[in-house]
């Protein structure tokens, strides 16, 4: 009989599907799941973990995250790695690294994706071969970022584009299609793509319609008009063809709380006729860049970051305006550029989402702040122990098939997102009695409890173990 080079015995594996837990033996060989078998079978192995009391599953897939330069700079990832993230989907939100001409120069909000001005790539191709140089530990999938094709074809972007902006946004989208993107991103609630109009926006889509690549967006309003936003995005997917995948879905405002029902109702009924998806992370406040315009909408307001006043990270924007004796505006306008986080969210509305069938889950992180939302850290955990376990608003089986099966079917990851003899072996090993998040508003950055191991494409996590992805044909 063939020595396999892991087993992993007794666990309880939760394969990705939805379906009930049940006792395997996990048997490993090269990158690979090499065979699934009953408790008691013991084939011979290299490598023999004992996992008794545990839960195996698939490794976690990020669906939402800035971690494009990350995984360049910090590449053993270890705030994915340490909640059981094996594989990060990038260039979310209208923004990506590439393709950008030389000596672009790159609007403040940028900041959340390229610190400090730093690299940025002409060709989509040199993004993917810096990661590939970097050798980073877990897998990834990169979007091509509709403010980026603006900001390289465009220069005025307060307004909408031209026929000849658009085709050559178009040209710019095939080459980096060609390269390797896998599908393309909006930010339309951001300032360089707030002129773009509803057919610039269809017109780009239809270059994805024959890869069936997905169009994943940060729609145009989350507050006042939400649910006119939502429509926008459905309308664009359905005129292209093309799947649409709801950034991080939720209402902003208090008097917006509730409007989640009507749009997730929205979602159900266009699933009658289109491909769409959502994604959604587990905690009541947001963060981005901090704005004026933002600012205006109230709540709490905590700055993550501060290019003129780094002394500020941590504290509120109310308490920077009494210390600078200035009002709250003018506070916003002397920590530019930089980030916060906003309290504008609601418990029920996250949790309305978070149990939504098509809802996946996506950290939104930002990895270059000083002091980033929790989320960086904790997402994962936060679901499995904070909304499983303690409050029992979803089953273990419904959350890992959020993290796992079914954003590998909206991305079109093959062989990614179960276990199953086949399958590429990333996986997680974890405690469902003490997984937890431990990252805080205080202390954004302390590693979840739980999780016992972490494998990618077979091996433990470390310098190369990850591989740059690509989605499947259609």
């Amino acid at each position: 009989m063939t020595e396999h080079d892991l087993a992993i015995l007794g666990a309880s594996v939760v394969d990705g599907s939805g379906a009930p837990a049940k006792r395997a033996e996990i048997y490993i060989s090269g990158d690979r799941i090499a065979a699934v078998r009953p408790p008691g079978t013991r084939e011979p192995a290299r490598e023999i973990v004992e996992a008794d009391g545990l839960v195996l599953a698939p490794g976690f897939i990020d669906v939402h995250t800035h971690d494009d330069m990350a995984l360049i700079k910090t590449p053993l990832m270890p705030s994915k790695v340490s909640q059981g993230v094996t594989t990060v989907i990038t260039g979310l939100c209208g923004y990506s690294p590439a393709p950008l001409p030389p000596g672009t120069k790159l609007p403040e909000e940028y900041d959340i994706l390229i610190p400090e001005r730093g690299k940025i790539f002409e060709r989509f191709s040199g993004y993917l071969d810096a990661v590939a140089q970097a050798a980073p530990a877990v897998n990834s999938l990169a979007l091509v970022g509709h403010s980026t094709l603006r900001i390289a074809a465009m220069t005025e972007l307060s307004r909408p584009a031209t026929p000849d902006e658009v085709a050559s946004m178009q040209r710019l989208l095939d080459k980096a299609l060609e390269d390797g993107a896998a599908g393309l991103s909006s930010g339309l609630a951001y300032a360089m793509a707030k002129a773009s109009e509803t057919d610039e926006l269809v017109a780009l889509c239809e270059r994805l319609a024959s890869r069936a690549a997905p169009y994943v967006t940060h729609i145009r309003d989350e507050g006042d008009y939400l649910v006119e936003a939502v429509d926008e995005a459905l309308t664009i997917g359905r005129r292209a063809g093309v799947p649409v995948i709801f950034s991080h879905h939720k209402a902003l405002g208090q008097h917006n709380h509730g409007k989640t029902r009507e749009t997730l109702a929205m979602i159900d009924a266009a699933c009658g006729c289109q491909t769409v998806g959502l994604d959604v992370y587990p905690y009541s406040y947001s963060s981005t860049s901090l704005t004026v315009e933002r600012a205006r909408r109230g709540g709490k307001i905590v700055v993550t970051r501060s290019a003129t006043m780094p002394e500020c990270v941590g504290l509120t924007v109310d308490a920077i305006s009494e210390r600078l004796g200035c009002d709250p505006e003018e506070a916003v306008r002397r920590l530019q550029p930089a980030g916060a986080l906003y309290h504008l969210m609601d418990e029920d509305e996250v949790r309305r989402v978070l149990i939504h069938p098509l809802a996946m889950i996506g950290s939104d992180g930002l990895p270059f702040d000083p002091m980033p939302h929790p989320r960086l850290w904790g997402t994962f955990p936060r679901v499995l122990g904070h909304y499983v376990r303690d409050q029992g608003l979803l089953s273990l089986e419904s959350a890992i098939h959020k993290m796992t099966g079914l954003p590998a079917r909206m991305f079109r990851l093959e062989g990614r997102g179960v276990v199953e003899p086949g399958a590429f072996a990333d996986l997680v090993l974890f405690d469902p009695d003490r997984i937890a998040d431990r990252a805080s508003p205080s202390s954004p950055d302390n590693a979840a409890e739980g999780v016992a191991r972490v494998w990618i494409n077979g091996r433990s996590p470390g310098a190369g173990t990850g591989r740059r992805l690509t989605s499947s044909p259609a």
